[in-house]
């Protein structure tokens, strides 16, 4: 189970969200070849200009609206993959808002985030 977003993820995410959002960073850990960069995580916020920012499912689910223009109710479901998306109250799924179906919860809150992002719902 994915837990957290992972290093490209995080990097797309840190451009459109407050780096303070993030409950988690990707750190530099040593490496055995000097060449290769290779990262670790921590929890907390980034310390140094190299620490790459990452949100866990909590931080992710925090930052995506549970309402948007006061009828539309976030919904989310479990069952096989994860899903996402928004009922307009006595509607239900308001097809002008995004749907996504992922298999990580992770994966689709991400997604979810980005599409909010470019519909400017953030």
């Amino acid at each position: 189970m994915k837990s957290y977003t992972d290093i490209e993820q995080s990097k797309k995410l840190a451009k459109i969200l407050p780096i303070e959002s993030a409950d988690m960073y990707y750190f530099v850990a040593d490496s055995l070849e000097k060449q290769e960069i290779n990262y670790a995580i921590r929890c907390g916020t980034p310390i140094v200009k190299t620490d790459i920012p990452s949100w866990s499912l909590a931080a992710l689910l925090d930052i995506i609206p549970k309402r948007i223009k006061k009828y539309n109710v976030l919904r989310t479901d479990i069952s096989e993959d994860f899903a996402i998306w928004y009922d307009e109250v006595g509607y239900g799924v308001n097809n002008e808002l995004p749907v996504v179906t992922k298999e990580y919860a992770v994966d689709a809150c991400y997604e979810m985030i980005l599409k909010l992002h470019g519909l400017n719902l953030l």
